[in-house]
């Protein structure tokens, strides 16, 4: 009796539409961006992962949909405390929005001492982007109160880096008054995402939020928001055991993949090979996402079928723009 095979899942690595009215393109670490009649900007999360900058050879199944769709989520609860450039998803991996042009800063917020923090803190560092840091600290600690360690937002093929406020203003890169407005935005959005998080049996440990200044001159909260790749979660109920016992912290995010990469010889740096990405490895990444979804979300993930995505993508994209332009 023949064995009935196994449909392939397939990974949306990129996209090269051609919409209607459209002025430009950008394909970023993971997002493909089309600017459409210099007014709306519609956004397409593939399936590609990025790790130290650099984005790994394989897409991960679902990991789209997965970011798409939280970060959907959850700027439809935050609007009424940030304003946001989300008008429609027309797709569960687009999202249309309006136009703004971003700050060169993205807005760090950590709550707790892990992933880039611990590894700067463990050189013997005692300073994070000008906030200073105790000593006597360990991985994954909290923060009495949390550290907001902003970094530069990168051009394509340059790293991210640290930078403090006191060099943000210094440098001009966002005046006082806006980067003040900034950071309240920002303590607001972590307070909300804390509070949420523990009612799922999370914890929000850290996150980042890049906003834009639309052509009113408003402040909006721009691209993704609490998905498991801007941000990072923790267990809530095995938190502080694990902690008590020096044991490591079973995380939702990207960090396992980071770590695999570091216990993999590979960590972004010239000369460095990635690892191969074999498909257990891929399928156990798209696994992860997924659970975050449904942890997070409380809802089960819906598996849309991944057969001719650029298709049902480009389709899904026109039909919504014919109802703007």
């Amino acid at each position: 009796m023949p064995t009935k095979r196994r449909r392939t899942m397939k990974a949306l690595k990129e996209t090269d539409f051609k919409l209607p009215q459209q002025n430009s393109f950008y394909r970023g670490k993971v997002r493909d961006v089309y600017t459409v009649a210099d007014q709306y900007l519609v956004m397409v999360a593939s399936d590609r992962i990025s790790a130290f900058d650099v984005v790994l050879p394989k897409g991960i199944p679902y990991k789209g949909q997965v970011l798409n769709q939280i970060a959907n989520k959850f700027l439809d609860l935050t609007k009424d405390i940030v304003p946001n450039w989300k008008i429609s998803s027309p797709d569960p991996m687009v999202t249309i929005g309006r136009k703004a042009e971003p700050y060169k800063v993205e807005m760090v917020i950590r709550g707790y001492l892990t992933g880039h923090a611990w590894r700067t803190y463990k050189t013997g560092a005692r300073k994070l982007c000008g906030v200073p840091l105790r000593n006597g600290l360990r991985e994954n600690d909290a923060f009495p109160q949390p550290i907001i360690t902003p970094t530069t937002k990168a051009d394509q093929g340059t790293h991210d880096e640290d930078i403090s406020r006191e060099e943000i203003l210094a440098q001009g890169i966002v005046s006082e008054e806006e980067y003040l407005q900034l950071e309240a935005y920002t303590r607001a959005l972590f307070r909300f995402g804390q509070q949420y998080a523990e009612k799922h049996n999370l914890i929000l440990v850290d996150t980042k939020y890049e906003f834009g200044k639309t052509a009113d001159g408003t402040i909006v909260l721009i691209d993704e928001i609490h998905t498991p790749d801007s941000s990072r979660y923790f267990y809530l109920d095995a938190y502080r055991e694990n902690q008590e016992k020096g044991m490591p912290q079973k995380q939702l995010s990207k960090e396992f993949v980071r770590q695999w990469l570091i216990e993999n010889g590979f960590q972004g740096k010239e000369g460095q090979q990635i690892p191969d990405m074999n498909d257990k490895f891929v399928q156990s990444v798209s696994n992860r996402y997924i659970e975050l979804y449904e942890t997070i979300t409380g809802e089960t993930f819906n598996r849309t079928h991944t057969d001719n995505l650029k298709a049902r993508i480009e389709t899904n994209i026109v039909n919504s723009l014919s109802e703007l332009l």
